[in-house]
Protein backbone atom coordinates (compact mmCIF):
# COMPACT_ATOMS: atom_id res chain seq x y z
CA UNK A 1 0.00 0.00 0.00
CA UNK A 2 1.56 3.26 -0.90
CA UNK A 3 1.14 7.13 1.17
CA UNK A 4 -2.16 7.91 -0.79
CA UNK A 5 -3.94 4.55 0.12
CA UNK A 6 -3.26 4.95 4.15
CA UNK A 7 -4.98 7.27 6.85
CA UNK A 8 -3.20 6.41 9.42
CA UNK A 9 0.46 5.19 10.42
CA UNK A 10 2.40 4.66 13.46
CA UNK A 11 6.16 4.39 13.48
CA UNK A 12 7.96 3.32 16.61
CA UNK A 13 5.35 4.88 18.68
CA UNK A 14 6.57 5.24 22.37
CA UNK A 15 3.78 6.93 25.00
CA UNK A 16 4.47 7.92 28.61
CA UNK A 17 1.81 8.57 31.21
CA UNK A 18 4.44 10.28 34.00
CA UNK A 19 7.45 7.92 34.88
CA UNK A 20 5.08 4.84 33.34
CA UNK A 21 6.60 3.33 29.82
CA UNK A 22 2.93 2.11 28.12
CA UNK A 23 3.89 1.82 24.71
CA UNK A 24 6.89 0.33 23.29
CA UNK A 25 7.30 1.79 19.42
CA UNK A 26 3.96 0.48 18.31
CA UNK A 27 4.00 0.17 14.16
CA UNK A 28 0.73 0.06 12.51
CA UNK A 29 -0.85 1.20 9.26
CA UNK A 30 -5.15 1.77 8.26
CA UNK A 31 -5.77 2.05 5.27
CA UNK A 32 -9.14 4.64 3.40
CA UNK A 33 -11.90 2.94 3.78
CA UNK A 34 -10.92 0.00 6.08
CA UNK A 35 -11.76 -1.48 9.73
CA UNK A 36 -8.68 -2.45 11.56
CA UNK A 37 -9.43 -3.64 15.14
CA UNK A 38 -6.64 -3.87 17.84
CA UNK A 39 -7.02 -7.16 19.97
CA UNK A 40 -5.22 -7.64 23.28
CA UNK A 41 -6.18 -8.24 27.22
CA UNK A 42 -7.01 -5.43 29.37
CA UNK A 43 -3.44 -4.06 30.13
CA UNK A 44 -1.95 -4.61 26.65
CA UNK A 45 -1.89 -1.25 25.58
CA UNK A 46 -4.57 -0.98 22.86
CA UNK A 47 -6.42 1.69 24.53
CA UNK A 48 -2.94 3.85 25.23
CA UNK A 49 -2.99 4.02 21.37
CA UNK A 50 -5.93 5.68 20.68
CA UNK A 51 -5.26 8.05 23.01
CA UNK A 52 -1.73 8.48 22.15
CA UNK A 53 -2.89 8.99 18.33
CA UNK A 54 -4.42 12.04 19.89
CA UNK A 55 -2.15 13.05 22.43
CA UNK A 56 -3.98 12.24 25.35
CA UNK A 57 -1.53 10.39 27.17
CA UNK A 58 1.86 12.21 28.45
CA UNK A 59 5.32 12.30 26.40
CA UNK A 60 5.08 10.39 23.05
CA UNK A 61 8.08 10.11 20.41
CA UNK A 62 7.73 8.09 17.03
CA UNK A 63 5.97 9.36 13.88
CA UNK A 64 2.02 9.28 13.86
CA UNK A 65 0.59 10.41 10.35
CA UNK A 66 -2.59 11.24 9.80
CA UNK A 67 -3.44 11.78 6.26
CA UNK A 68 0.11 12.61 5.23
CA UNK A 69 0.25 15.18 8.42
CA UNK A 70 2.63 14.29 10.90
CA UNK A 71 1.11 14.86 14.28
CA UNK A 72 3.36 13.56 16.67
CA UNK A 73 4.00 17.27 17.97
CA UNK A 74 0.87 18.54 17.86
CA UNK A 75 -1.50 19.70 20.36
CA UNK A 76 -4.85 17.37 20.60
CA UNK A 77 -7.42 20.01 19.06
CA UNK A 78 -5.07 20.61 15.99
CA UNK A 79 -4.99 16.49 15.33
CA UNK A 80 -8.94 16.39 15.95
CA UNK A 81 -9.79 19.08 13.38
CA UNK A 82 -7.20 16.84 11.05
CA UNK A 83 -11.12 14.47 11.01
CA UNK A 84 -10.38 11.90 13.71
CA UNK A 85 -13.60 11.41 15.98
CA UNK A 86 -12.65 9.39 19.57
CA UNK A 87 -15.48 7.78 21.34
CA UNK A 88 -14.16 7.25 24.80
CA UNK A 89 -14.78 3.51 26.89
CA UNK A 90 -16.89 5.86 29.45
CA UNK A 91 -18.48 7.54 26.61
CA UNK A 92 -18.39 11.14 27.60
CA UNK A 93 -22.05 11.92 27.20
CA UNK A 94 -23.60 15.07 29.33
CA UNK A 95 -26.16 14.07 31.53
CA UNK A 96 -28.01 17.23 31.92
CA UNK A 97 -28.25 17.43 28.53
CA UNK A 98 -30.82 15.79 26.22
CA UNK A 99 -30.20 13.52 23.66
CA UNK A 100 -30.72 16.16 20.59
CA UNK A 101 -28.57 18.57 22.47
CA UNK A 102 -25.30 16.42 22.95
CA UNK A 103 -25.92 16.12 19.16
CA UNK A 104 -25.82 20.01 18.65
CA UNK A 105 -23.23 20.57 20.64
CA UNK A 106 -19.78 19.62 18.76
CA UNK A 107 -18.66 21.71 16.15
CA UNK A 108 -18.78 20.46 12.42
CA UNK A 109 -14.93 20.15 11.67
CA UNK A 110 -15.62 19.03 7.66
CA UNK A 111 -18.58 19.73 5.12
CA UNK A 112 -19.45 15.87 5.70
CA UNK A 113 -20.45 15.92 8.86
CA UNK A 114 -24.09 13.91 9.00
CA UNK A 115 -27.20 16.00 9.39
CA UNK A 116 -29.37 14.98 12.11
CA UNK A 117 -32.03 13.67 9.89
CA UNK A 118 -29.21 11.47 8.40
CA UNK A 119 -28.22 10.52 12.15
CA UNK A 120 -31.94 9.59 13.12
CA UNK A 121 -31.93 7.09 10.30
CA UNK A 122 -29.09 5.43 11.28
CA UNK A 123 -30.00 5.49 14.52
CA UNK A 124 -33.64 5.33 15.09
CA UNK A 125 -33.87 4.94 18.66
CA UNK A 126 -32.14 8.02 19.46
CA UNK A 127 -34.81 9.69 16.90
CA UNK A 128 -37.57 8.17 18.98
CA UNK A 129 -35.24 9.68 22.88
CA UNK A 130 -34.22 12.61 21.28
CA UNK A 131 -36.19 14.69 23.79
CA UNK A 132 -34.73 12.43 26.52
CA UNK A 133 -32.16 13.68 29.01
CA UNK A 134 -28.60 11.97 28.85
CA UNK A 135 -28.84 10.00 32.11
CA UNK A 136 -31.86 8.66 31.03
CA UNK A 137 -31.06 6.75 28.23
CA UNK A 138 -29.71 2.84 28.01
CA UNK A 139 -26.09 2.15 28.08
CA UNK A 140 -26.78 0.70 24.53
CA UNK A 141 -28.60 3.97 23.70
CA UNK A 142 -25.76 5.78 25.40
CA UNK A 143 -23.06 4.11 23.03
CA UNK A 144 -25.02 5.15 20.08
CA UNK A 145 -25.35 8.32 21.34
CA UNK A 146 -21.81 8.56 21.75
CA UNK A 147 -21.02 7.79 17.79
CA UNK A 148 -23.59 9.40 16.44
CA UNK A 149 -22.26 12.58 18.10
CA UNK A 150 -18.34 11.69 15.99
CA UNK A 151 -20.10 11.43 13.32
CA UNK A 152 -21.85 14.74 13.09
CA UNK A 153 -18.28 16.56 13.13
CA UNK A 154 -17.33 15.11 9.92
CA UNK A 155 -14.80 13.09 11.04
CA UNK A 156 -13.81 10.81 8.92
CA UNK A 157 -11.32 7.97 11.11
CA UNK A 158 -13.50 6.92 13.79
CA UNK A 159 -11.66 5.59 16.96
CA UNK A 160 -13.86 3.19 18.98
CA UNK A 161 -13.05 2.24 22.06
CA UNK A 162 -14.61 -1.10 23.39
CA UNK A 163 -17.88 0.36 21.94
CA UNK A 164 -19.64 -3.16 22.56
CA UNK A 165 -18.82 -3.73 26.42
CA UNK A 166 -21.74 -4.81 28.82
CA UNK A 167 -24.47 -3.96 26.42
CA UNK A 168 -27.25 -6.58 25.39
CA UNK A 169 -26.53 -8.99 22.32
CA UNK A 170 -29.51 -7.81 20.50
CA UNK A 171 -27.74 -3.82 20.54
CA UNK A 172 -24.78 -5.54 20.11
CA UNK A 173 -25.66 -6.85 16.80
CA UNK A 174 -26.90 -3.64 16.19
CA UNK A 175 -23.81 -1.85 16.24
CA UNK A 176 -21.91 -4.26 14.26
CA UNK A 177 -24.66 -3.13 11.87
CA UNK A 178 -23.65 0.54 12.13
CA UNK A 179 -19.73 0.22 11.34
CA UNK A 180 -20.73 -1.80 8.51
CA UNK A 181 -23.19 0.81 7.21
CA UNK A 182 -19.93 3.38 8.22
CA UNK A 183 -17.19 1.33 5.74
CA UNK A 184 -20.01 1.53 2.90
CA UNK A 185 -20.20 5.11 3.57
CA UNK A 186 -16.42 4.95 2.86
CA UNK A 187 -14.96 5.63 7.18
CA UNK A 188 -12.04 4.27 8.09
CA UNK A 189 -12.33 3.13 11.42
CA UNK A 190 -9.89 1.88 14.37
CA UNK A 191 -11.74 -0.75 16.45
CA UNK A 192 -10.17 -2.19 19.83
CA UNK A 193 -12.37 -4.67 21.32
CA UNK A 194 -12.36 -7.53 23.88
CA UNK A 195 -15.27 -8.60 21.82
CA UNK A 196 -13.74 -11.02 19.40
CA UNK A 197 -16.64 -12.41 18.15
CA UNK A 198 -18.06 -8.54 17.84
CA UNK A 199 -14.75 -7.70 16.37
CA UNK A 200 -13.93 -10.75 13.76
CA UNK A 201 -16.44 -10.50 10.85
CA UNK A 202 -16.24 -6.81 10.91
CA UNK A 203 -12.00 -5.91 10.56
CA UNK A 204 -10.47 -6.28 7.23
CA UNK A 205 -7.37 -6.72 10.11
CA UNK A 206 -6.50 -7.09 13.27
CA UNK A 207 -3.02 -6.19 15.37
CA UNK A 208 -2.62 -8.11 18.25
CA UNK A 209 -1.10 -5.83 20.82
CA UNK A 210 0.54 -7.39 23.54
CA UNK A 211 2.75 -5.62 26.31
CA UNK A 212 2.73 -2.02 24.32
CA UNK A 213 3.61 -4.02 21.11
CA UNK A 214 2.17 -5.55 17.86
CA UNK A 215 2.50 -9.08 18.52
CA UNK A 216 0.77 -9.95 15.10
CA UNK A 217 -0.76 -9.03 12.03
CA UNK A 218 -3.89 -10.93 11.06
CA UNK A 219 -5.96 -10.64 8.20
CA UNK A 220 -9.69 -11.63 7.35
CA UNK A 221 -8.65 -14.88 5.38
CA UNK A 222 -6.39 -15.94 8.23
CA UNK A 223 -8.77 -16.13 10.96
CA UNK A 224 -9.33 -19.84 10.76
CA UNK A 225 -5.55 -20.65 10.99
CA UNK A 226 -4.58 -18.42 13.06
CA UNK A 227 -7.41 -19.34 15.98
CA UNK A 228 -5.37 -21.72 18.08
CA UNK A 229 -2.88 -18.52 18.50
CA UNK A 230 -5.76 -16.01 19.18
CA UNK A 231 -6.87 -18.88 21.76
CA UNK A 232 -3.93 -18.70 23.62
CA UNK A 233 -2.96 -14.88 23.73
CA UNK A 234 -6.86 -13.89 24.33
CA UNK A 235 -8.35 -16.69 25.59
CA UNK A 236 -11.08 -16.56 23.38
Amino acid sequence: MNATTEYLRLRDLHAFYGESHVLHGVNLVVNRGECVTLLGRNGAGRTTTLRAILGLTGRRTGSIVVNGTEVIGLPTHQIARLGIGYCPEERGIYSSLSCEENLLLPPKLHSAGMSLDEIYTMFPNLAERRHSQGTRLSGGEQQMLAMARVLRTGAQLLLLDEISEGLAPVIVQRLAQIILQLKEKGFTILLVEQNFRFAAPLADRMYVVEHGQIAAEIHQNELDEKREFLQEVLGV
